[in-house]
Parts: structure tokens; sequence; C-alpha cells
């Protein structure tokens, strides 16, 4: 897959944005295991040309993640191009459009998912993007606001007119958030309708549900969301199949529980430990779904105050879980 310049491995998976999750201690972590392309967390067009300190902080990517976007939000063409600009100075090799969050947060104020339902304003955004930065432009979107207004192929179509060099689509609707399974069929009406390429997003947790997205689309890619979640070897998983039919199994608690410790270990390093501790519990609870004795383990979670006491609930539940 190429994203204007940039070539990618289709047989491989990267990370998709999300807010409050996906940072650089995060992604560089993905990147570890194959991740072959990362997305920032959502940042404010707004925020970042009224140099909001936190906006600009998450723009900060590391030479570890790349190729690395950064994503923006917003729904006013000039704020939009402007912000992009202020993106370069921290080096993205894409700048990503948010056309996607279901968030009342955002879709509420016009930015996200509510630009489906004016695809006009739309293709303005994207084309006054494209115009204003060298790199590629891409866009994320949903099917579109309901099922009774499905235009992902119409929004395709002009993201791409606008001069966007690459769509990904998650294969839900605003108003289906994050459930019934994804509509694959609609999101390959998508890829035979444009000539650049389509990312697929949605519902994907190992290299079997990887392989079943992109036969039943046709897309290019595939980023990776929730499956990513407490589990950021899903992108080894995911290579291993997808070009030798292997099935790796999850690592060992005990693995499990080390990857967990050196995560948390370097959100504290970035943010400091104070963040970095409040952060953790809820990567902790990630971590730690599926073993022994988990509901028990998520409330003493829920009270973490230092690193300290992460390794000691690392070491115990490793030590009963082996």
């Amino acid at each position: 897959m190429r994203i204007g310049n940039l070539e990618i491995d289709g047989r491989t998976a990267g990370l998709a944005p999300m807010a409050g999750v996906a940072d650089m201690a995060f992604r560089e972590l993905c990147c570890e295991y194959g991740a072959t392309y990362v997305v920032s967390e959502m940042v404010s067009s707004k925020g970042l040309t009224m140099c909001d300190r936190k906006s600009r902080k998450l723009l900060l990517l590391s030479e570890n993640e790349r190729p690395a976007a950064a994503q923006l939000f917003g729904s006013d063409p000039d704020i939009m191009a402007q912000s992009a600009v202020e993106c370069l100075a921290y080096s993205p090799d894409v700048i990503d459009i948010n056309m996607g969050c279901p968030a009342p947060k955002i879709a509420g104020n016009g930015g996200g998912s509510a630009l489906l339902k004016d695809p006009v304003l739309a293709e303005r955004i994207i084309k006054a993007v494209a115009d204003a930065v060298d790199i590629p432009v891409t866009v994320k979107i949903r099917l579109g606001w309901d099922e009774e207004h499905i235009n992902a192929v119409e929004m395709a179509k002009r993201a791409q007119n606008a001069g966007a060099k690459a769509i990904t689509v998650h294969g839900r609707t605003r108003q289906q958030m994050y459930a019934p399974p994804v509509d694959t069929k609609t999101i390959a009406l998508v890829k035979r309708s444009v000539e650049i390429p389509v990312i697929a997003n949605g519902d994907v947790t190992d290299g079997i549900s990887a392989a079943k997205m992109l036969e039943e689309t046709g897309c290019d890619y595939i980023l990776v969301g929730r499956g990513a979640l407490g589990r950021p070897w899903v992108f080894s998983q995911i290579s291993a199949f997808l070009k030798h039919e292997v099935i790796l199994p999850e690592p060992p608690v005990s693995e499990q529980m080390r990857v967990m410790v050196k995560h948390i270990r370097r959100i504290c390093e970035y943010k400091g430990e104070k963040v970095g501790i409040r952060e953790a519990r809820k990567h902790a609870a990630w971590y730690i779904r599926g073993v022994r004795g988990a509901a028990g383990y998520r409330q003493r979670v829920g009270t973490l105050s230092s690193i300290e006491e992460l390794e000691e609930l690392a070491f115990e539940i490793s030590a009963k879980n082996c």
C-alpha cells in the first residue's frame, strides 16, 4: 500500500487512533510488536491554533514509531488548514482528518462523525488541508451517520477528489457506535469506488479476523483499535498469520504482566509517575482480562498509586496464573 510517497506492507496492520489510549508510549510498544503504521490521538484544530499546550503535547512523535500520522479534528476548513501547517513542526509522515469519532463531545460540536451529515463541508475541509501541506493527507470515516444515511461511498469519492491519499473506513455508523459487527460489504463498496487505498477498521482482534477482513473487503490495509487494548502483541499475531498462516498463541500470563509493567513504566517516564499511574489503571484493567481472579484484581487496579504497587500486583498475578 502506498500513501503518497509512503510504502507500507499490506500484510501487516497498524494502530488506529484512540483518544486517551494511543499515546506515544503505547504507539512505540505496538511498533515493537510489528505495527507498521500508527496514528496519534486526535488533536483539536482549534486548540492547536490557539496554542493549547495539551494539544501540542499530543503531537509529539518519536523516531521509534514511524511512519506515523498526526490526526486532527474540527469543522472549519481554514482552521483545519492552519492547524495542519502547524502540525508540520512535529514532523508527522501523514496528516489524518477525523471524520468518524462518535463521541458526543466531538460530534456535538460539528467535528468527527458529524461531518458525515455534511459531505460538501467535509470535502472543503479535506481540500483545504491537502492544499496547505506537502505531506499526504488521509481521512477516517464511518459508514454514515445512521442506517438511513449510509454515505461512505460518496464520502470516499469526495475525499479522493479533494486530494486525500487514502481513506480509513470504520465499518459501523455513528449511531451504532461499537456494535453490532462491522459491515464488510459496505467497506468493499468503498474500495471498489475509489482508486486511492482503502484501510479497514473494526473488529480485528487476531490474524484470522484480519485475514477475513482483507478477504471480504478487498481493502489495502487494516488498522486495529480496541483489539490492541492490553494486547500490543496482536500485531505480531496478525503479521504471522497474513504472511505465513501461522497462528501465534497469546503469551503466557507472566509475559503479559511483564509487558504491562514495561508499558506503564514508559507512560510514567513520558508523563511523570502521578499522571502515569492514573492512566495505568485503565491499561492494567485491559491487561488482566481473562486471567484467573481478574474480578478481584480489578478492584486493586482501581486504587493503584505507585509503580511498586503495580509490580507487586503483576508478580502476584504471574505466580497464580503460571
